[in-house]
């Protein structure tokens, strides 16, 4: 395994102060079913509705992701940590048993969707782009559902996962 460069650990430093949104980002389709817990996920536009996900491209949910086209981006309430670090793991390649965890359905894609997420988008992926570890997927929205009544989320910050509150 390689170190990282100095400007690599200080940036990684300086992000860990940054408090981040959980997600569970899983997909499914002709490749296989996989899923991973994600921090970088962004609304990109709302004509058409529109995500930019970010996946490391060595990942397994990455490789899927791509060859099935679909994913689904769920946001993990308070009560998901354990959900958030089973995601975390690696699979080695190989099924797990990562989605034991949490209760899953379907929208319109095919991808898992968290049941009482607070917000899951699921969706096509229409482009991609490489920079350096990771790639940018940019992923139109096919389907929302969000909880009813709303939850409190999760957050990831200096390297721990922390619950957050609206109010």
């Amino acid at each position: 395994m390689t170190s990282l460069s100095p400007a690599a650990e200080r940036f990684r430093e300086a992000m860990s102060r940054v408090a981040a949104t959980v997600f569970v980002v899983t997909t499914d389709g002709p490749a296989g079913r996989h899923g991973a817990t994600a921090t970088s996920i962004a609304s990109l536009t709302d004509e058409p509705p529109t995500l930019l996900v970010c996946l490391n491209v060595w990942s397994r949910a990455h490789k899927l992701a791509l060859e099935n086209r679909v994913l689904a981006v769920n946001t993990l309430s308070a009560s998901d940590q354990a959900l958030a670090r089973a995601f975390s793991q690696p699979s080695g390649g190989v099924p797990d048993e990562r989605f034991d965890h949490g209760e899953w359905h379907r929208l319109a894609t095919g991808a898992p969707v968290l049941k009482g997420s607070v917000a899951a988008f699921d969706g096509r992926v229409v482009s991609a782009t490489m920079v350096g570890t990771h790639s940018a997927l940019f992923v139109e929205i096919d389907a929302i559902a969000f909880a009813e009544p709303s939850r409190d989320g999760l957050a990831y910050h200096r390297r721990t996962y922390k619950p957050f509150t609206a109010g």
